[in-house]
C-alpha cells in the first residue's frame, strides 16, 4: 500500500478545513429587517437578493414565511432568537430543543440555515437579560448537537459597542467592568465551539455623536489623514477598521486573541432628524459604495491583516415602522417598493439605476474572483490526479 506524502496530508487537511460549512461565505452579507408594513413579500425578496448576488442574509427571528421562501435558493441564512425568548431558552433545555426542532430542523436542508443568533445586543445595555444569555446560548447549542446539526449551524450573539470602554485609540480598548462577568464565560464557550465575536459597528453613529471631533471623510472611507495609534504603531484610514481592531484588542486583553471578529451590522442612514445632519442620501451612498469596495478587496485590518474583514450591511429595506430616531427608518439599500435607495451597483426589483456603475464594480471584482477560483480549480484538479495515481 502506497503511503501519502506528509506534505500532501497536511495540505489536504487544510483544504478540508476550508470546505467546512460556516455561517459566512465570502465577505458581504445583508440584514433583512422587516419592521415595516409596506415591503416586498419574502418571495420577491429572494428575487431581489439573487439579482444582487447577495448570498449571506440575516433575519432577526425565525419567521416561517421567510424560511419557506428561502427553500431551494442556495441563500445562506442566519436566523435570530429574539431577546424576548432568551430567558425562557436559558431556563428550559426542553424548550430550546423544541424551538430548534420547529424553526431549524424542520426546514433543513432545503432552507440553508447556517446560523442562529441568540438575542441582539444583550450585554452592555443595562437590561435584565445579561445573566440569561449564556444559558440560552448553551441550551440552543446543545439542542443542535443532540439533533446532529451543530457542525452546520453556528451559534452566535451580536454585541453593540456599549460593551467596550476606551475604544479610542483602538489599542486602549477593553471590555467594561460591568460586562466582563458575563462576557468572559460567553467568550470561553464560543472559543470552545468555534464561534466568532459578532459586532454591530456604526461609523454613522460615532460621527453623529462626535461631529465636532471626527472627520466625516474618515467615517466615509474617503481620502483623509486618518489616525495614528502610537501604542500599536498602526495607521487607520477609516473608522470601521479602527472599530473592528478595538474589538480585537479587547478580546486579546480578555485572553481570546485568536477569536475572529465579524461585523453583523453596519450601515449609514439616508435620512434622519434635524439632530442627524449627516443622514443624507449622498453620505449613505458614499459609505455603502466604499464599504462594498473595501470588502471586495478581501483583506484584513491593520491589527489583524490576515483576518479577512466580513460584514453584514444594515439593512435591506427602509423600515417605516421602526421606533427611535428618524434615521432608524432609512438605513435601507432599497426602498419599500424594491427600487434602489441610491446606486451602489445593485439592481432593484424595478431598477432604473445606471448600468455603468454596476458594470464597473463587477469588472473590479472580476479580476480578483477569476484568479481566486482559477487557483482553487487548479488545486482541486491536482489533488484528484494525485489520488488517482495512488
Amino acid at each position: 500500500m502506497r503511503v501519502l506524502p506528509f506534505w500532501f496530508l497536511i495540505f489536504f487537511s487544510m483544504l478540508s478545513d476550508k470546505l467546512t460549512a460556516t455561517a459566512f461565505t465570502g465577505t458581504y452579507g445583508i440584514n433583512y429587517g422587516r419592521i415595516a408594513d409596506n415591503i416586498p413579500s419574502p418571495d420577491q425578496v429572494v428575487s431581489l437578493l439573487r439579482a444582487a448576488k447577495i448570498k449571506n442574509v440575516r433575519i432577526y427571528d425565525a419567521d416561517h414565511s421567510v424560511l419557506n421562501a428561502f427553500k431551494g435558493t442556495g441563500l445562506e441564512l442566519v436566523i435570530g432568537l429574539p431577546n424576548g425568548y432568551v430567558k425562557d431558552m436559558s431556563a428550559s433545555a426542553d424548550h430550546a430543543l423544541t424551538w430548534v426542532k420547529e424553526n431549524v430542523m424542520a426546514f433543513l436542508p432545503d432552507t440553508h440555515i447556517v446560523g442562529i443568533a441568540i438575542g441582539n445586543e444583550v450585554l452592555g445595555n443595562d437590561n435584565d437579560l445579561s445573566g440569561s444569555l449564556l444559558g440560552a446560548v448553551k441550551n440552543i447549542y446543545n439542542a443542535t448537537k443532540s439533533l446532529g446539526i451543530d457542525d452546520v449551524v453556528q451559534i452566535s450573539t451580536a454585541h453593540s459597542q456599549a460593551v467596550f470602554v476606551n475604544s479610542y485609540p483602538p489599542s486602549s480598548c477593553t471590555f467594561k467592568e460591568s460586562v466582563v462577568q458575563f462576557m468572559k464565560p460567553l467568550l470561553e464557550f464560543f472559543s470552545q465551539i468555534g464561534s466568532p465575536f459578532c459586532l454591530n459597528a456604526y461609523p454613522f453613529l460615532a460621527y453623529t455623536y462626535n461631529a465636532d471631533t471626527v472627520d466625516i471623510n474618515y467615517a466615509l472611507f474617503q481620502e483623509t489623514e486618518g489616525i495614528y495609534d502610537q501604542k500599536s504603531n498602526l495607521h487607520y484610514d477609516n473608522m470601521l477598521d479602527a472599530q473592528v481592531d478595538a474589538a480585537y484588542v479587547a478580546l486579546a486583553d480578555a485572553g481570546f486573541k485568536k477569536m475572529e471578529v465579524i461585523i453583523t451590522e453596519t450601515g449609514w442612514a439616508s435620512h434622519g432628524d434635524q439632530s442627524e445632519p449627516a443622514a443624507t442620501q449622498s453620505n449613505a451612498r458614499t459609505y455603502n459604495y466604499n464599504l462594498r469596495k473595501r470588502l471586495a478587496k478581501r483583506k484584513g485590518t491593520p491589527f489583524r491583516p490576515k483576518r479577512m474583514l466580513k460584514a453584514y450591511i444594515f439593512a435591506l429595506f427602509n423600515e417605516d415602522s421602526k421606533p427611535g430616531a428618524g434615521s432608524e427608518k432609512y438605513y435601507g439599500l432599497f426602498k419599500a417598493d424594491g427600487t434602489i435607495s441610491y446606486d451602489i451597483g445593485f439592481p432593484g426589483l424595478k431598477s432604473s439605476s445606471a448600468v455603468s456603475s454596476r458594470l464597473s464594480f463587477k469588472e473590479f471584482q472580476a479580476g480578483k474572483l477569476f484568479g481566486f477560483y482559477s487557483s482553487i480549480s487548479a488545486i482541486t484538479s491536482t489533488i484528484i490526479l494525485l489520488l488517482l495515481r495512488l
